[in-house]
């Protein structure tokens, strides 16, 4: 005796995923109005690899350290340009960041035809640091054209623009920004943009809920956000004005308007509404 039924389409290529009427409504919502991420004119990548974080990602006390060993005012500001700040996975919340005050030794390997890379000689304060890690960084797989740089990036010059960023590995999506600047440890991804609209929807229960449909939840509700997954959000290109007239670091009414925005553009219905709002996840 049948007492539930529903009627699933697998003649497609994608995973088979079995979906009751109304997700399959929300669904077909979805797909119907929005772009995805993938195919728009942006790239999401993963952050930084440096083969040995103990070396290369520093505290502000080993910073400043490394900045008064200076031999004069020029070696200084070089290495301080070259010494960023940088985020890991689990200083990354929604809507916001907790730095734990780490900085990353940019000796990057550079870009082929843009940018020159690194030359530690030139960074003697630098190098007498890395120097003493010389055991482990020259054994290292990650690494770049000498032990002192840091892995081929052919998406450098991305961590100097605005970044939309997340934690690889979370119970739920939780996307920040970040500024200009900014990198990103490895293995959590980012999207460098300026569209906020983009980060808003990413926050919404609509972008989590089809984001997870596409992989499987690990123990304890844990789901990795990989690149593969995000990019497959469809997200309109047009209508978002309303979505980027709201802040970078909402406020929890502004976050319901947000919200409500999101059903709104992606046509959900009343009943679709109380779908997304009450379920259990």
């Amino acid at each position: 005796m049948q007492q539930q039924g529903v009627e699933c389409d697998f003649t497609g290529s994608d995973s088979w995923v079995i979906l009751s009427p109304i997700e399959q409504s929300i669904k077909r919502k979805i797909e119907a109005v929005g772009v995805p991420l993938k195919d728009w004119d942006i790239q999401i990548n993963y952050g930084i690899k440096t083969g040995y974080n103990d070396a290369f990602i520093i505290s502000t006390e080993k910073r400043n350290e490394i900045l008064a060993n200076c031999k004069d005012a020029d070696e200084r500001k070089r290495t301080e340009e070259l010494i960023r700040p940088i985020l890991r996975g689990r200083d990354i919340k929604r809507y916001g960041y907790e730095w734990a005050n780490l900085w990353i030794i940019n000796t990057h390997n550079g870009i082929k035809g843009k940018l020159p890379r690194i030359d530690v000689n030139e960074y003697p304060a630098i190098k007498a640091h890395l120097d003493q890690f010389w055991d482990k960084i020259s054994k290292r797989a990650d690494k770049g054209d000498t032990p002192y740089n840091l892995r081929n990036c052919a998406y450098m010059e991305d961590f100097n623009k605005p970044k939309i960023v997340w934690g690889n590995l979370n119970l739920k999506g939780a996307y920040s920004y970040a500024p200009e600047g900014m990198f990103i440890n490895a293995p959590s991804p980012f999207l460098a943009t300026s569209n906020i609209a983009v980060l808003h929807i990413l926050n919404s229960k609509i972008a989590d809920y089809y984001i997870r449909s596409l992989g499987v939840t690990r123990n304890g509700g844990y789901f990795e956000y990989k690149p593969m997954f995000v990019e497959r959000l469809p997200i309109p290109q047009i209508g978002l004005e309303n979505l980027n007239s709201y802040p970078i670091k909402p406020s929890k009414e502004q976050e319901k308007e947000i919200e409500e925005n999101v059903y709104q553009i992606y046509g959900l219905s009343l009943q679709e509404i109380d779908y997304m709002e009450n379920r259990e996840d």
